[in-house]
């Protein structure tokens, strides 16, 4: 077995933790060309958006059961390897229900690798005489950014979406050869049950994750539309509002053990919510492009290190195994951020997608509520 504290496993950690981040990015600037090659409205992509969270959490509930059994070295090079080959159907499918096919396949494939490199980075870091988990999220992040610039730059140039996205599944692939043999063979076991469901404090950290989550998949899927809809800009650069945000997360989650360490997890859930509300209500007022991208700036480096700081306490509180406790806020926060989305999409339907936002942005209060509770529980 190899040994879960050597610079190879955390680097085949830290390459899931990017492909993961620049597959789904490199979905976002598609939403608008499927929007309008299939020539539906909000209602029916929230539908849409739906299969791919459907997809995902299915996946994430076997998952859990199949790392358990097998490890998480085979999920974590299926499901990379699945997003690699489902993405280029996201550019080509050009009726409903083949786009809600592949996209339960794509968020099945996402859902898969996000559990299992989340458990995969729990014993990592647990070998390790030091925390690890903001980092692994900062490379979600880097794939993030590197994703959203890839998208922008070789649709602006008239690429293609299937040709684009062809070039992207060769790269995450190329990811796969090298993350493979660097991967543990096996985890360590915990007794008791598989899964479990959250309970108590546990629960409330489940909450508070999806509600970051949904806060930040609400940037990856209605980000672009939000922008072209506003007239702020055009199709092609829709995906600028990510783009924007994936940075400012990418520089504060590579800088956020030093900045928790710093200011303590208190302030920076306090503060952190603080700011991600006032850069969402800045990103809903902008009259201009200039304005909008300062906002989603702000919402990037508000949320940052919020989640890590989440995953940190469910690691450490006595309510329930901790392997259990990582597993369920996983799945509650990829929850959040895949199956979110399409409640916007309804709600935006009954009302307006700016709406929606809104309601998302005085939601995330609740994060602010709780900062004291969870950052000083000793559960």
């Amino acid at each position: 077995m190899i040994s879960a504290d050597r610079p190879a496993t955390r680097l085949a950690t830290r390459l899931a933790f990017l492909v993961a981040g620049f597959g789904v990015a490199c979905w976002a600037p598609l939403i608008p060309y499927a929007k309008a090659r299939l020539a539906v409205d909000d209602g029916v992509l929230g539908v849409l958006l739906l299969c791919l969270g459907i997809g995902s959490v299915v996946a994430m509930l076997m998952t859990g059961v199949l790392s358990a059994r097998f490890g998480c070295k085979p999920i974590i090079i299926g499901g990379a390897i699945g997003m690699a080959v489902f993405l280029p159907l996201l550019a080509v499918v050009s009726t409903p229900l083949t786009l809600g096919v592949a996209l339960f396949l794509f968020g099945g494939s996402l859902g898969s690798l996000d559990v299992a490199m989340n458990i995969h980075a729990v014993e990592v870091e647990k070998a390790s005489d030091r925390p690890l988990m903001s980092g692994f999220h900062g490379l979600f992040s880097v794939g993030g950014f590197i994703g959203s610039v890839f998208a922008i730059f070789l649709l602006s140039v008239q690429l293609g979406p299937l040709p684009t996205m062809l070039v992207a599944s060769a790269l995450m692939l190329l990811a796969v050869v090298i993350i493979a043999p660097r991967l543990l063979t096996t985890t360590a076991a915990e007794g008791g049950p598989l899964f479990a469901l959250p309970r108590g404090f546990v629960l409330l950290l489940a909450v508070l994750t999806a509600i970051v989550f949904l806060a930040e998949g609400a940037v990856l899927d209605w980000g672009a539309l939000y922008l072209t809809g506003a007239g702020l800009v055009g199709a092609e650069h829709g995906g600028m509002g990510y783009m924007v945000f994936s940075i400012a997360m990418t520089v504060m989650r590579l800088l956020g053990d030093a900045v928790v360490g710093r200011v303590g997890d208190r302030a920076t859930l306090f503060w952190g919510s603080v700011i991600g509300i006032v850069g969402f209500a800045v990103v809903l007022l902008a009259p201009f492009v200039a304005v909008a991208m300062a906002g989603f700036l702000l919402v990037g480096v508000g949320l940052a290190n919020v989640v890590p700081i989440l995953f940190r306490k469910a690691g450490s509180q006595k309510v329930m195994p901790s392997g259990l406790a990582v597993t369920a806020v996983t799945t509650a926060g990829y929850a959040g951020v895949l199956l979110g989305p399409a409640g916007i999409g309804f709600v935006a339907k009954l009302t307006s997608l700016p709406a929606s936002l809104w309601m998302l942005t005085a939601l995330m209060l609740l994060v602010t509520l709780t900062a004291g509770r969870v950052a000083g529980s000793k559960h």
